[in-house]
Protein backbone atom coordinates (compact mmCIF):
# COMPACT_ATOMS: atom_id res chain seq x y z
CA UNK A 1 0.00 0.00 0.00
CA UNK A 2 3.19 2.32 0.69
CA UNK A 3 3.95 2.67 -3.31
CA UNK A 4 0.09 3.29 -4.03
CA UNK A 5 -1.14 6.08 -1.55
CA UNK A 6 2.49 8.18 -1.41
CA UNK A 7 0.60 11.32 -0.52
CA UNK A 8 -1.21 9.91 2.26
CA UNK A 9 -4.54 11.06 0.88
CA UNK A 10 -6.60 7.92 2.34
CA UNK A 11 -5.88 8.70 6.15
CA UNK A 12 -8.09 11.58 5.03
CA UNK A 13 -10.89 9.06 4.42
CA UNK A 14 -12.14 11.25 1.57
CA UNK A 15 -14.45 8.28 0.42
CA UNK A 16 -17.20 7.14 1.32
CA UNK A 17 -20.49 4.80 0.47
CA UNK A 18 -24.66 4.77 1.09
CA UNK A 19 -26.33 1.58 0.71
CA UNK A 20 -30.40 2.00 -0.30
CA UNK A 21 -33.12 -0.68 0.33
CA UNK A 22 -32.48 -1.78 -3.21
CA UNK A 23 -28.81 -2.72 -2.68
CA UNK A 24 -28.16 0.87 -4.94
CA UNK A 25 -24.51 1.89 -3.75
CA UNK A 26 -23.67 5.68 -3.66
CA UNK A 27 -20.12 6.32 -3.97
CA UNK A 28 -19.30 10.02 -2.70
CA UNK A 29 -16.25 11.86 -3.05
CA UNK A 30 -15.55 14.31 0.02
CA UNK A 31 -18.98 14.56 0.21
CA UNK A 32 -19.98 15.18 -3.36
CA UNK A 33 -22.24 11.73 -5.12
CA UNK A 34 -19.78 10.39 -8.02
CA UNK A 35 -20.77 6.78 -8.93
CA UNK A 36 -23.59 4.67 -8.67
CA UNK A 37 -23.61 0.50 -8.51
CA UNK A 38 -26.39 -1.53 -8.95
CA UNK A 39 -26.98 -5.25 -9.44
CA UNK A 40 -24.21 -7.88 -9.56
CA UNK A 41 -21.41 -5.13 -9.82
CA UNK A 42 -22.98 -3.44 -5.99
CA UNK A 43 -23.14 -7.26 -4.72
CA UNK A 44 -19.22 -7.14 -5.97
CA UNK A 45 -18.54 -4.12 -4.02
CA UNK A 46 -19.93 -4.72 -0.80
CA UNK A 47 -17.88 -8.63 -0.68
CA UNK A 48 -14.71 -6.34 -1.78
CA UNK A 49 -15.75 -3.97 1.03
CA UNK A 50 -16.54 -6.83 3.55
CA UNK A 51 -13.36 -8.58 2.84
CA UNK A 52 -10.77 -5.60 2.98
CA UNK A 53 -8.68 -5.63 6.40
CA UNK A 54 -8.85 -1.73 7.26
CA UNK A 55 -10.04 1.55 6.07
CA UNK A 56 -7.13 2.13 3.60
CA UNK A 57 -7.39 -0.94 1.92
CA UNK A 58 -11.80 0.70 1.81
CA UNK A 59 -10.75 4.06 0.04
CA UNK A 60 -8.38 2.56 -2.01
CA UNK A 61 -11.15 -0.25 -3.29
CA UNK A 62 -13.53 2.97 -3.82
CA UNK A 63 -10.69 5.01 -5.64
CA UNK A 64 -10.16 2.17 -7.91
CA UNK A 65 -13.88 2.05 -8.74
CA UNK A 66 -14.54 5.54 -9.32
CA UNK A 67 -11.79 5.76 -12.25
CA UNK A 68 -11.16 9.20 -11.12
CA UNK A 69 -7.47 7.62 -9.05
CA UNK A 70 -4.15 8.43 -11.55
CA UNK A 71 -4.05 11.41 -13.42
CA UNK A 72 -0.46 11.19 -14.20
CA UNK A 73 0.77 13.16 -11.42
CA UNK A 74 1.97 10.17 -9.02
CA UNK A 75 5.05 9.49 -12.20
CA UNK A 76 8.47 10.32 -11.59
CA UNK A 77 8.95 13.25 -13.19
CA UNK A 78 12.94 11.90 -14.16
CA UNK A 79 13.17 11.51 -17.48
CA UNK A 80 16.44 9.94 -17.44
CA UNK A 81 16.92 7.50 -15.06
CA UNK A 82 20.29 6.33 -15.94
Amino acid sequence: MGKIDKRNRFSEVPFNYRVNKENTIFLEYEGKQVKIIKGKDAEKFLKKMNCAANEKERQLIMAKITGNFKRGNERNHNIRDT
